[in-house]
């Protein structure tokens, strides 16, 4: 699931990063930029005319800031996206317009999730298209001026390196901006396109039409079963990933169209703790699965797993709410396969002391790999005294907003694997197309990032170099924690050096490498220090995969706010910090002088 980790509050982050992360991050890039420099300088002009050199550019950095032109930096913008435009960007479109137009043919139409079919597809294929564009367009920009010598018709002019850096990069950013727009509306029109579908009543062939029961017609590979109640409404099983809601009027039963395809579902977690086999707080079983982020329970005993959710109130939830559960399934044996493995629920008080403990059993069957959604009404039966009575869920059952569920599967010798995240509380529903626009937010980020250090490397290598420095970047973005575990050692396979040599000797992993020990040294010494390199890259680069909110759109959840706040304050750091030294490298060239 894409809710494993907890986000945390937006404001303590924010102070915890303005406070903390940012000074130390600015300290350490100027700090650094200046040692380097330095050198630099004092190896060609020696340390005293080196300091000089370096304290004058730095001074010149400061009036750059101060008489900083934003119109000017407009015309610097302008003229990007004129050069853009020669360059034939909008060829991205209309390649991103065919595959729309071909995808229909491919896409797997019978798939059990075809709104996440479809949702992931547009979305991945918007963020490559999107990330190869501000690639190119950001890395052979400033070096081909530099070698077609345009560049003397600009800083010939009363403009400042910073003011052609931040031109560049707003220039590329809208025209990439104005595509991706585009991208969005088109995906958004073709995910809705694609899913749109209408039933309508079936009667099975040898069978009678039933006043309550009834089948639809199979539309778009499926068809669905439902069950009307006796005000002639109903809804149809969950097939697809989602329903229909059934109407029995004077024309005869009709099919609604399907609900529940495209979501942004708020969800209200909880904390979860775990009781043994005895009954007792404890940890849940490890079944031997290598992914430790989950834990069993054993069926058959008192072992259970409890939420704790707060703000659970009557005006929040008039009605009752609704549980949605993603529950994991270890067998010790077959069973029966067909019938699933059965579950209890039961509402608990908080409160020890409270008169009404506990509510009656609510059974389930444990369905894999799907949200299985559990209706809870207001107005429920529960244990007071020995007895059993109706009561209201928030005025029996909760103490101080607070509410525990407690979860037990029921089927001796199996096992239900659960995780923090894997039951919560539907607190509401989120518009769906401001969830679609926040995921191509993420993707723009993305594209910001790209942009932002295709110019900084464009200021001081070639086109080629510059694009693959900024692919390097992004490759080390995407991978961070590969890259970490090979400079640590706990992957397998060694650094670069050694996998290659294993590639081509076809060596396992697991052994040792068929050479001298003076030659594994040597190998090894320079994976070492390229690693060290590789990971201390990895730690200072943004991690592209921490933006990438595709899985939420995906998977019908909403994106919260205070992950998008966080990307995009994370975004405009990123976009201040590598500008600046973007700058420092424009302005040290001997063009700039």
């Amino acid at each position: 699931m894409i809710l494993d980790q907890e986000i945390p509050k937006f404001f303590d982050w924010f102070l915890q990063s303005l406070i903390v992360a940012f000074p130390v991050t600015i300290f350490c890039v100027a700090f650094f930029g200046w040692l380097i420099g330095f050198l630099i300088s004092a190896t060609r002009r020696g340390p005293v005319e080196g300091f000089y050199a370096v304290a004058k550019v730095i001074a010149g950095a400061v009036s750059d800031v101060v008489h900083f032109s934003l119109r000017r930096t407009i015309a610097m913008t302008m003229l990007a996206v004129r050069e853009s435009l020669r360059r034939k960007v909008l060829i991205a479109f209309a390649v991103f317009v065919v595959v729309m137009l071909l995808a229909g043919w491919y896409l797997d139409v019978k798939s059990d999730q075809p709104a996440r079919l479809y949702l992931s597809f547009v979305l991945t294929a918007s963020n490559y298209l999107v990330l190869l564009l501000a690639l190119f367009l950001s890395t052979f920009s400033l070096p081909n001026d530099f070698k077609n010598r345009t560049i003397h018709t600009i800083v010939t002019k009363p403009v400042r390196p910073l003011e052609i850096v931040l031109g560049r990069v707003l220039g590329f950013m809208f025209v990439g901006t104005v595509i991706l727009a585009a991208m969005c509306l088109v995906s958004f029109f073709f995910v809705r396109s694609g899913l749109r579908h209408q039933h309508q009543f079936s009667v099975p062939e040898g069978q009678v039409a039933s006043a309550t029961k009834g089948q639809t017609t199979t539309d778009a590979h499926h068809h669905h079963t439902f069950e009307l109640g006796t005000d002639g409404n109903g809804m149809t099983d969950v097939t697809a990933g989602h329903t229909h809601s059934v109407t029995k009027t004077a024309d005869g039963i009709q099919v609604r169209p399907p609900s529940g395809m495209l979501q942004a579902r708020v969800p209200k977690r909880g904390t979860l703790q775990f009781f043994d086999r005895s009954g007792k707080p404890g940890s849940g079983v490890n079944v031997g699965s290598e992914w430790m982020y989950r834990s069993y329970i054993e069926g058959g005993t008192l072992a259970a797993a409890v939420w704790t959710f707060e703000n659970m109130t009557a005006d929040r939830y008039p009605d009752g709410f609704e549980l949605e559960k993603d529950i994991r399934v270890f067998r010790t044996h077959k069973g029966n396969i067909e019938k699933g493995i059965r579950g209890s629920i039961y509402l608990v008080n908080p409160n020890p002391a409270a008169k009404v403990k506990t509510s009656e059993e609510i059974p389930f069957v444990a369905r894999e790999f799907v949200v299985d959604k559990q209706f809870i009404p207001r107005r429920l039966k529960a244990i007071e005294d020995g007895a059993v009575r109706d009561v209201d869920l928030f005025e029996a059952l909760t103490h101080e907003g607070k509410l525990q569920v407690r979860i037990l599967c029921s089927d001796p010798g199996q096992y239900f694997g659960m995780a923090p995240a894997d039951v919560y509380v539907l607190d509401a529903e989120a518009p769906f197309w401001w969830n679609f626009v926040k995921g191509y937010i993420g993707i723009w980020l993305q594209m910001l990032l790209v942009t932002t250090f295709g110019v900084m490397f464009s200021t001081f290598l070639s086109g080629a170099v510059a694009m693959m420095a900024t692919l390097s970047c992004i490759v080390i973005g995407f991978f961070p924690q590969f890259i970490v575990g090979v400079a640590r050692g706990s992957i397998e396979g060694g650094g670069p050096t050694e996998a290659l040599i294993r590639i081509v000797t076809q060596a396992n992993l697991s052994t040792d490498l068929d050479l001298p020990n003076w030659g594994v040294n040597i190998i090894r010494a320079l994976d070492f220090l390229f690693m060290q390199v590789m990971q201390v890259g990895a730690n200072i680069l943004p991690n592209y995969g921490d933006f990438n909110t595709a899985p939420w759109v995906a998977y019908g959840y909403n994106i919260e706010p205070a992950l998008l706040g966080m990307h995009l304050l994370r975004g405009l750091a990123y976009f201040v910090v590598v500008s600046l030294v973007a700058y420092f490298f424009l302005k040290t060239r001997e063009v700039a002088k």
